[in-house]
């Protein structure tokens, strides 16, 4: 049985932890805040350390907030780098920093392991359904070794390149995900202006090229004003920041992407940084004077 290290049981981290020890595998967590009530009914284990939860573990996984934790997570003096068994398979799960997810596979390699970056999207019920959507960089090798992990984790799975494409493929998903969000909520303030009547608009709009993922997902939380969050505002501005940052030394133009980074600012500034990326919604009609 493969035995692996689960590091970071968030929103997305504790489920994703579920489903590999549902899977079949020996999975062992460990969280800054001890929450491993639901991998435990499972069959899994806690762990105190990073250091105790790698020390057998043949693939390690990080699902943590940004760059920092990451590189905490590996190089610390009790982490992955200093702890894991030679020849173990490291995937970080986390959006982080391509360059970053760079120098960290390259540092792995350096110490005898290897490294694979694999962001995911679909949030909080791809992370409950096993459906995200997994963007892989890295070894194509190691790549086709990670496949079971990622079949219990994944619906959509594909090595998109070397080191650090997946996090690359990750920040245009951000991007295209934040661009959806802005427009879906200003679909819905304008028609509220006109009365229309939401959910037959909602219905037939997701019926049409106007139809996404985003639209299935978030267009009933934003009805609703239900901002519980699947995926926090916080993090999405991070992200932002990690495509506007990337895009700028590439010398690429992205005013869409700018204005949004921008908005999701505000939307901090508001007091909204917790809820819900789809809570987007609420600077929509900040700016537009309506609220409701």
């Amino acid at each position: 049985m493969t035995n692996i290290a689960f590091i970071g049981l968030g929103i997305m981290g504790a489920p994703m932890a579920v489903n590999l020890a549902k899977a079949g595998f020996s999975v062992t967590g460990h969280n800054r805040s001890p929450r491993y009530d639901a991998l435990i009914e499972v069959g899994g284990r806690s762990a105190d350390s990073v250091a105790e939860a790698v020390a057998d573990a043949d693939v390690i996984i990080t699902m943590v907030p940004d760059s920092p934790d990451v590189a905490a997570v590996l190089q610390g003096a009790d982490g992955v780098f200093a702890s894991a068994k030679a020849g173990a398979l490291i995937i970080d799960f986390s959006t982080i920093r391509p360059d970053v997810a760079q120098e960290l596979a390259a540092e792995a390699k350096e110490k005898g392991l290897r490294m694979l970056d694999a962001p995911v999207s679909g949030g909080e019920p791809g992370a409950i359904n096993g459906a995200l959507s997994i963007m892989v960089g890295g070894d194509a090798a190691d790549f086709e070794e990670a496949g079971p992990v990622f079949e219990a984790v994944g619906k959509t799975i594909v090595h998109v390149g070397p080191s650090g494409s997946g996090q690359t493929v990750k920040a245009a998903n951000q991007l295209i995900v934040a661009t959806n969000i802005a427009a879906l909520s200003e679909a819905v303030v304008f028609l509220e202006a006109y009365g229309v009547d939401l959910p037959a608009a909602i219905t037939v709009l997701g019926g049409g090229l106007a139809g996404s993922a985003v639209l299935n997902q978030k267009a009933q939380k934003i009805l609703d004003r239900d901002f519980a969050p699947g995926f926090r505002i916080d993090l999405h501005h991070k992200d932002m920041g990690i495509v506007t940052a990337a895009a700028r030394e590439a010398g690429v133009a992205i005013p869409v992407g700018s204005l949004l980074a921008q908005l999701l600012v505000s939307a901090r500034a508001n007091g909204d940084g917790d809820l819900d990326h789809s809570g987007l919604f609420r600077t929509t009609q900040r700016l537009s004077g309506s609220q409701s």
